[in-house]
């Protein structure tokens, strides 16, 4: 079953082109890992609710924006793996030598399990 690791953070304006040159840096380690497919997303309709929203979950603050971005995996398993061997390969390091281009304190991820997939 189809799997999908998801991340939500608040990114500082200023940081959008070193969050999206990290990203960059990590597009082919996602692939080499298994990755099917990797969305990274610049909110750009993201509203503020009352009870709850996107920018309250990640405790968005002015000049911040929300950035969400997923990995598509053939299955649970090989997302685990990805990640496990990610802790040690030193071209994950690599992509974050300069810090990370937003709060990580303030991320939320988890990952999913594909139930519909109806465009195909």
């Amino acid at each position: 079953m189809a799997y999908i690791s998801a991340m939500l953070a608040a990114v500082p304006d200023a940081n959008k082109d070193a969050y999206f040159d990290t990203a960059r840096k990590m597009l082919p380690l996602w692939k080499e890992a298994g990755a099917i497919g990797y969305k990274e997303c610049w909110g750009v309709d993201v509203p503020d609710g009352k009870l709850t929203s996107f920018p309250m979950a990640v405790k968005a603050e002015a000049g911040e924006t929300v950035a969400i971005a997923y990995i598509e995996w053939t299955d649970k398993a090989v997302a685990d793996a990805a990640f496990k061997a990610m802790e040690t390969d030193e071209r994950w390091q690599a992509a974050f030598a300069d810090g990370m281009p937003f709060d990580g304190k303030r991320m939320i991820f988890g990952g999913f399990e594909v139930l519909i997939d109806g465009l195909d």
